[in-house]
């Protein structure tokens, strides 16, 4: 068999199958582990797949049109209410936090102790409206108004941020790959990354279905992230892989 006629092969099973072992491959295609270990690499390279320990995995795709916020709020749903009831463990009396936007952090008011101090900013929207009748100081941010997320973005947005400290950062994202989290608009992505800046802890919210996907925009470096809350069906193999990039707490 040819390298190119090898490589589609292997790219066909990972997209079948969803992960694939260095030895299924050693066996289907009858060639060293060594030359296995090779094609796995380019076609990581090539971003065709996502290299994990001992084999490898498919990379999701996004969808061809961004989901609305209100088409995003039913997904997933119950991953989601878990994944809020765990972060809210990771707030304290007299916390001032930076929420982003996204559905993933919009439950997360029903989970606060009602007794602590906190002082919340954010630029979304939906989750203003959420905290506004709590005991909490609110802070929304203004910009230009992004109807699809439900977040204000942009120059504004930005330079209102930049003068602002954290004690902590909550964001979302629409995928990550290896050290890549990303999002579907680059406004929305530079406004988020502006807040993670300053804050001093910053831990990122996302079910298990954003591992290994890609999106549009790449805002920022997982690697700078202190923690990432994720739902309890995460693969250990993905869990593994991540774990090497900051710490990941299942919900």
């Amino acid at each position: 068999m040819l390298k190119k006629e090898r490589l589609m092969h292997i790219l066909q099973l990972v997209n079948t199958n969803e992960i694939v072992t260095v030895n299924d491959l050693i066996g289907d295609l009858n060639v060293s582990d060594m030359t296995i270990r090779r094609d796995l690499d380019e076609l990581a390279k090539a971003g065709k797949l996502h290299r994990i320990h001992g084999g490898a995995q498919k990379i999701a795709t996004v969808e061809k049109k961004e989901l609305s916020r209100s088409e995003k709020i039913v997904v997933n749903d119950a991953l989601k209410e878990a994944i809020a009831k765990t972060a809210a463990q990771e707030l304290k009396d007299g916390d001032t936090i930076y929420l982003g936007p996204g559905t993933t952090l919009e439950p997360l008011v029903h989970y606060v102790d009602p007794q602590i101090n906190l002082r919340v900013v954010t630029n979304s929207l939906p989750l203003f409206e959420r905290w506004k009748d709590t005991s909490c100081e609110v802070i929304l941010i203004g910009g230009n108004y992004r109807k699809r997320s439900g977040a204000f973005i942009g120059s504004l947005a930005e330079q209102m941020l930049k003068e602002l400290k954290f004690t902590k950062a909550f964001v979302s994202a629409n995928g990550i790959n290896d050290a890549d989290v990303m999002t579907a608009n680059a406004e929305e992505g530079q406004t988020q990354a502006q807040a993670l800046n300053n804050a001093q802890e910053k831990i990122l919210l996302l079910d298990e279905t954003k591992f290994n996907r890609n999106d549009f925009y790449r805002y920022y470096n997982l690697y700078n992230f202190d923690k990432v809350i994720t739902s309890d069906g995460l693969k250990e193999d993905t869990l593994k892989h991540y774990s090497t990039y900051t710490t990941i707490k299942k919900a």
